[in-house]
């Protein structure tokens, strides 16, 4: 998939680096950073769906909102690495879009212990 078919909102936590590699790839991207700080993942994951984006967080709470709530989204990476530094978080998002990024769009997708999952919500 090239990288004007994937487009993200980065969530707070994720990395500046992260987002501005997926700026510096070409990616259609925006920033929960840039837009407000204070947003709520339901008001997150509204603009995410509403603008066809896959959101990439480091928050659990985003499995809550697609698995339990069933609230329409277009795709959640979430990346479970507590403590990693931005360089580690770019490496991860890096690798996974360079092996993944043709699968990943309206899944929801876990990076964890070096392990990476794909998972097809029903929406």
């Amino acid at each position: 998939m090239s990288s004007f078919e994937l487009k993200f909102l980065v969530d707070i936590g994720v990395s500046k680096k992260v987002e501005e590699y997926l700026v510096e790839q070409g990616y259609d991207t925006k920033t929960v950073r840039a837009i407000d700080t204070r947003m709520s993942d339901q008001e997150i994951i509204r603009l995410a769906a509403s603008e066809g984006r896959m959101v990439i967080t480091m928050d659990k709470d985003f499995g809550e909102l697609v698995y339990h709530s069933a609230m329409k989204h277009c795709g959640v990476l979430l990346l479970r690495l507590e403590d990693a530094t931005g360089l580690v978080k770019l490496e991860v998002v890096r690798d996974i879009l360079e092996s993944y990024s043709d699968q990943i769009k309206n899944h929801f997708c876990v990076y964890q212990n070096n392990r990476f999952r794909i998972r097809r919500i029903k929406r």
